[in-house]
Formats: structure tokens, C-alpha cells, sequence
């Protein structure tokens, strides 16, 4: 809501300024009355006020406005005065008398309705303050932007929309106006209405991108692919040059299957500094996916990654290896999780996806160094315990094997699988320790897990 800012002086004008007298004047005669001490107590009483609420003690200041008001009631600042604090108080139909009182003596006073408006706005009182704020507009337009999100809340959305129009020619397109225009275009599920709004803004402007790459993505969400695909190669007409168009271009191209179109819009995505990080990661992950169901086109991947070598974040290889390791290229998928890793360090699946991909690479001596590091960051997860310990048990270490699965056992809940595979390695370390016996208990008891 607009509140507008004042000084409170104007509204007072000349209220305190005293009135010479141009007739001669005895100073030795007796006053016959006492104006001149009723002024400086109307005053003093105001002025404390304004005090009162300066502090916020509005109670006080209230108190100190009907003093006031016994003294003279016919200035329509005190009532103004007495509906703002009342508005403090959540008192709203003290507020809302007084302030009523106040415009009955000056109408047009702007500050007033728009007081009298916040009143009504507080308790949600839509009906009286729509009424209020029609006042408002007839002095300032820029209150139309409130009549419009209150129309909003009264569900009167096509009067909400004419407004939101007026103001677009009037004053130009904002960001806060397109906002409320899509709340309103959602809420009534007219996806027509907003289409058609964004190819009028077009036609009035055709060099605009933004809106075209709106329309785009607004066909693209009610499914009609064909008009979002025509309107994608309509930005292009207009805008040859254009990168975020490709951010579009390259689905479309991938469902007709034109690949070598797709390819080229997936490098111009990935290679313009125009283009955000993650928008970039997203169309490599589409990528990803496509070729993990194409593998003819790893080459093309394996190119398209290496325009962006210096500048894929953690989840872009994280993706990659995720690829790698369902394409069977383990060696590929830990490093890709490396590089992750490297800029995540704290990511727990992370660590889990590098520990087991070297375990499984068999490079145990990298398990025992980065799950004791993980271990410091994350003492109470069973799994690193559990990696470290076959680690040390391939390397015929039993005695550090038996102790890390001892620790992790202490932090295992519910989970029978895991807790079979400690059990198998704690037969593996005694066995090894020629321990026969605990050996053999061990492996009964991981066998009886598995067979649940």
C-alpha cells in the first residue's frame, strides 16, 4: 500500500501562528479574556502528543489529543491525529470515526483516505477499502496498482486486468504488474488470456526477447509444442544472434530427432557467458540422459564437456559420473565424482559414490585415507566404517578391520543388509587372526541376515 510522506507542519499550516493585532496596543491593561493562554495549552497539548507517538507510548498521545480537542475541536488534524494512533492501537473503529471526521472537513486531504484505507486494509475489510482507495485514485494514479490486487482479492479479475492494462500504457510494463497479471492468469487457469497478452506485447514489440522467449516457455507448459517450437524459430527470425532461445531449441530438436541441430544448440547453451550455471547444467543433463540411450553420440559428449572443462560445477559431474558408471566406465565415473567431491567436499552421497567406486576399483589405500577424513566429518555413519574395514582386511590389516567394525556397529539401526556385510568382514578378520570359532559364529549370523 503507497503511504505518501509529509511533514507535519503543512498539515498544521498557520494553525500556531500567533495573529498580530495592528491596532494600537496597551501593555499595561488587563487582559479581558484568556485566548492568548488557551493557544499556547492547545499547543503544548499537540506537540505532546506528536511526542507520545514519536515514542510510540500511543496511549498517551491520545490522551493528549482530547485535551485538544476540548480546547477546540474544529481542527481536522487533531481527528487525523487521534486515527492514527487509535490505527496503532488496533483500535480500528476509534481509527476509523475519527478519521471519517477528519476528511467530512477536508475531503480531499489524501492523507486521510490514505489512512483511513490502511484502517480498512488491517482488518481486511476489502468491500470499505476498494470504496476508500476509488477516492484515492482520483488524486493519485499510482494507487491503481492497489485497486487492481484488491479487485484480486475479491476474485474481480477481469476488472483487475483492465486496470493492470490501463497502467501497462500508461506508464510502461513493471515487473510487480507482470507479476500479479500471472497470479491472476493461474489462479483462473486461462493459459488463452496469457498467451494472447504476450503475442499483443510482441506485435508492439517485436525485438523485444524477453517476451518471446515467455511465449516459448507459456506454449511449452500448456504442452502445444508446435506453437512453441514456431514461436522459438520467430525469436530467431527476429533475433539471429539470440543464445537463450537455444535453452528451447535444443528439446525440440532432440524429440524430432535432429540431433546435429540439438548438438549445435547444447554448445551454444554451454558456451554463452550470457547463460547462468545451472541453466547450463540442466540442458547438459538432458544431454547426459539422451546419449545414455544413444550411446552413437558419446563422442558428441565427450566434445561438448570439453567446451566446458574449466567451468562445470560439482553437480555437472556428478551427472557425468552417474552416466559413466551406468555406461560401465568406472574409471571415468570416479573421477567425474572426484571433480564433484572437489567442490562439495562436504556432500555425503558424494563420498559414499567415490569410497565404493574405489573399493570396487580395488584401491584400497585411497578407501582407508578418504573414509578416515570422511569419518571425521561424519563419525556416526555406519557405511564408512564399514568401507574402511574391508579396505584394511584386503590390505591384511584384521586387527584395524575388526576395530572400525566394531565402532560402526554401535551406529547401526535397522538395517539388515549392511549389518550381514559387517558380520561377513568380522568373519574375514578373525579368520584371518585364526580365530576359527568368533569366525564361524559370525558368518552364521550374516547368513541368517541374508536369508530374512
Amino acid at each position: 500500500m503507497k503511504k505518501q510522506c509529509y511533514i507535519i507542519m503543512l498539515l498544521l499550516g498557520i494553525v500556531f501562528i500567533p495573529q498580530m493585532a495592528h491596532a494600537q496596543v496597551d501593555f499595561n491593561k488587563r487582559p479581558d479574556d484568556d485566548l492568548g493562554n488557551v493557544e499556547d495549552e492547545f499547543q503544548e497539548h499537540f506537540f505532546e502528543a506528536l511526542k507520545q507517538k514519536g515514542i510510540e507510548n500511543y496511549g498517551r498521545a491520545v490522551d493528549a489529543l482530547h485535551k485538544c480537542l476540548n480546547l477546540d475541536s474544529s481542527k481536522p488534524v487533531i481527528y487525523f491525529e487521534l486515527g492514527k494512533n487509535y490505527n496503532k492501537l488496533k483500535n480500528f473503529g476509534a481509527a476509523e470515526e475519527n478519521l471519517k471526521k477528519a476528511i467530512d472537513m477536508q475531503p480531499d486531504n489524501v492523507w486521510f483516505l490514505d489512512e483511513l484505507y490502511d484502517v480498512y486494509f488491517q482488518q481486511d475489510d476489502i468491500r470499505n477499502a476498494l470504496k476508500t482507495i476509488k477516492q484515492l485514485v482520483k488524486y493519485h494514479p499510482d494507487y491503481k496498482e492497489d485497486l487492481a490486487a484488491l479487485y484480486v482479492r475479491e476474485e474481480k479479475y477481469k476488472q483487475a486486468l483492465n486496470i493492470l492494462d490501463e497502467l501497462d500504457e500508461e506508464f510502461g510494463l513493471s515487473e510487480s504488474r507482470d507479476a500479479m497479471r500471472n497470479d491472476i492468469y493461474s489462479i483462473t487457469g486461462n493459459a488463452d488470456d496469457r498467451i494472447e497478452n504476450l503475442e499483443q506485447r510482441i506485435a508492439n514489440n517485436p525485438n523485444n526477447e524477453d517476451n518471446h522467449l515467455k511465449l516459448i516457455y507459456r506454449y511449452s507448459q500448456t504442452g502445444d509444442k508446435k506453437n512453441a517450437f514456431k514461436a522459438a524459430q520467430n525469436l530467431l527470425k527476429v533475433k539471429p544472434d539470440s543464445k537463450f532461445v537455444h535453452l528451447a531449441l535444443y528439446k525440440f530438436y532432440l524429440q524430432d530427432n535432429k540431433v546435429e541441430d540439438a548438438i549445435s544448440s547444447v554448445k551454444t547453451v554451454l558456451t554463452s557467458p550470457e547463460i547462468n550455471a545451472d541453466a547450463k547444467a540442466k540442458v547438459l543433463k538432458d544431454f547426459v540422459a539422451f546419449v545414455a540411450t544413444n550411446p552413437e553420440y558419446e563422442t558428441d559428449l565427450i566434445d561438448i564437456t570439453s567446451l566446458i572443462d574449466g567451468n562445470k560445477d560439482a553437480q555437472t559431474h556428478s551427472d557425468l559420473g552417474q552416466y559413466y558408471l551406468k555406461a560401465g566406465d568406472k574409471a571415468k565415473a570416479l573421477s567425474n565424482f572426484k571433480e564433484a567431491l572437489k567442490q562439495s567436499p562436504n556432500d555425503f552421497k558424494l563420498i559414499k559414490d567415490v569410497l565404493l567406486l574405489q573399493l570396487d576399483l580395488k584401491d584400497y589405500n585411497a578407501v582407508i585415507t578418504d573414509s578416515e577424513q570422511a569419518l571425521e566429518l561424519y563419525p556416526a555413519q555406519p557405511i564408512l566404517y564399514l568401507v574402511n574395514a574391508v579396505a584394511n582386511n584386503n590390505l591384511g590389516a584384521p586387527k584395524k578391520a575388526i576395530d572400525n567394525l566394531e565402532m560402526g556397529l554401535d551406529f547401526l539401526i535397522d538395517n539388515p543388509s549392511m549389518e550381514a556385510d559387517f558380520y561377513s568382514e568380522l568373519s574375514i578378520a578373525h579368520k584371518a587372526l585364526n580365530n576359527i570359532s568368533k569366525s564361524e559364529t559370525f558368518a552364521k549370523k550374516a547368513k541368517a541376515l541374508k536369508a530374512q
